[in-house]
């Protein structure tokens, strides 16, 4: 008997706190990027506690589905690691004769991770092109060990996958023997675990693993995904992570986006692993 009521009291547990949040006010609803997944879900972890009534919800599953769930109407903030294409520019004018709002929140170094162990610790972006279509196959081309190199990266549907196929493999296919996993947590697990392993992602996830410094060219210094490389512009993919709107915010919804690029809310950027964005000021290039 105990092994059935156990279940059922959390389940009313549940339950009741669901009514008790609905009571409260309006749930603002919030999906997209797995990168940013848990610099959204900090955000409105520390929102809510300073804010009496408000109700957050955070889910991932891919810039890609973020901008789609907006696009439908299923989620207010879109999270994106990467720009909005033309084409979803045009399904969201073709439904809301708008191309939406753009804001970016945060920035972040997409960076390249390879094993501890492994001595390679630099690498240019023409090597990373080369790694990643299939071209370089051995780490004892890179100064590695005699081992072959095993590929890890995102599902087609994640922003952190638009930008590395785009500013990286500028455009190419990736090798049909990279393995696609479902985030970038998942991408340091396995490098994490696997000596011959290379991966990508946000910086903010690199854990239990080595970053590699990043040249443009062979010949040119390279930097790693730090704060000031990042905000400088030399680490070479350095990117902005936005949130996307159909229209201008406004009401719960603006006055959340102003707390996430207040200093507080800028300073939680730094606190998960990203980094704070340079201007503070709204801006609307998706307007454009």
């Amino acid at each position: 008997m105990k092994r059935i009521l156990a279940p059922l009291l959390i389940a009313l547990g549940f339950s009741f706190g669901s009514i008790g949040l609905g009571l409260a006010g309006k749930m603002i609803t919030m999906k997209g990027s797995d990168t940013m997944v848990i610099l959204g879900q900090r955000w409105a972890e520390q929102y809510m506690q300073k804010t009496p009534g408000a109700v957050i919800q955070v889910t991932g599953g891919g810039s890609g589905t973020g901008i789609a769930a907006l696009i439908n109407g299923t989620t207010d903030i879109c999270q994106s690691s990467r720009p909005i294409k033309p084409s979803e520019k045009n399904k969201m004018k073709e439904r809301y004769f708008t191309q939406g709002i753009e804001i970016p929140v945060a920035k972040d170094g997409l960076a390249v991770y390879v094993h501890e162990s492994n001595p390679v610790d630099k690498l240019t972006i023409e090597q990373v092109k080369l790694i990643y279509t299939g071209k370089i196959t051995n780490w004892k081309e890179l100064g590695g060990p005699d081992a072959k190199i095993i590929l890890y990266g995102r599902e087609n549907n994640s922003g952190t996958y638009v930008f590395f196929k785009d500013n990286v493999l500028m455009g190419a296919d990736f090798a049909p023997q990279t393995a696609t996993l479902p985030g970038t947590a998942a991408v340091v697990n396995a490098v994490s675990k696997d000596k011959n392993g290379i991966g990508y992602g946000g910086a903010a996830y690199a854990k239990g693993i080595k970053e590699c410094a990043l040249a443009e060219k062979a010949g040119a210094p390279a930097y790693g995904p730090t704060l000031e490389n990042v905000q400088s512009g030399k680490y070479p993919l350095a990117r902005d992570l936005y949130w996307y709107f159909r229209t201008k915010p406004a009401g719960d919804v603006k006055k959340l986006v102003d707390w996430v690029l207040s200093p507080e809310g800028q300073k939680v950027v730094s606190e998960v692993g990203y980094f704070p964005v340079k201007s503070t000021k709204p801006s609307a290039d998706a307007e454009k």
